[in-house]
């Protein structure tokens, strides 16, 4: 009878605990990295807008971005957003791309959707969605002071005003 080594040590069988927790820690890593790249929601902006960001695009460019944050919203595969951080980069400064006019309507708020972080978009909010001179003279700061390259007049439907 000859003489068995190493069959009785963790890491030389197959399906000795220490191995099968190997594994399955393996693939539970490799299923969470795979998973990233494949459907998550991805964190939208770690920080606000900077000045050159927004610079750099053209008003179709902001546009399109726009749209494709309503798209997000409606198939309802938003962009997590870290506020926090967003807050922080815009203490200094903000440099949104867009103004938007909107309804105050409680069911209707433009920053969720289209998908928008902190320092994306201004937002001018008044029943009915109507300009007038306080309104007015809101829209000129977002463009003319502060640099906004779009202004979007937002409606909805059954609004109350």
């Amino acid at each position: 009878m000859s003489k068995i080594t190493g069959c009785c040590s963790e890491d030389s069988h197959p399906n000795s605990r220490r191995s099968v927790l190997k594994a399955a820690l393996g693939i539970t890593a490799a299923s969470v990295i795979g998973g990233i790249g494949l459907g998550l929601p991805q964190v939208s902006y770690a920080a606000s807008l900077t000045r050159e960001e927004r610079d750099k695009l053209t008003p179709e460019q902001i546009v399109e971005s726009l749209k494709q944050g309503n798209t997000r919203f409606v198939s309802g595969k938003m962009q997590q957003h870290d506020y926090l951080a967003q807050k922080r980069s815009s203490a200094e400064g903000q440099f949104p791309a867009a103004v938007i006019l909107s309804c105050i309507d409680s069911r209707a708020p433009a920053e969720i959707i289209f998908d928008t972080g902190i320092g994306e978009t201004f937002n001018a909010r008044i029943a009915g969605n109507i300009s007038n001179d306080d309104l007015l003279g809101s829209l000129e700061f977002a463009c003319a002071a502060a640099g906004a390259k779009v202004i979007l007049v937002m409606g909805h439907t059954a609004c109350g005003a």
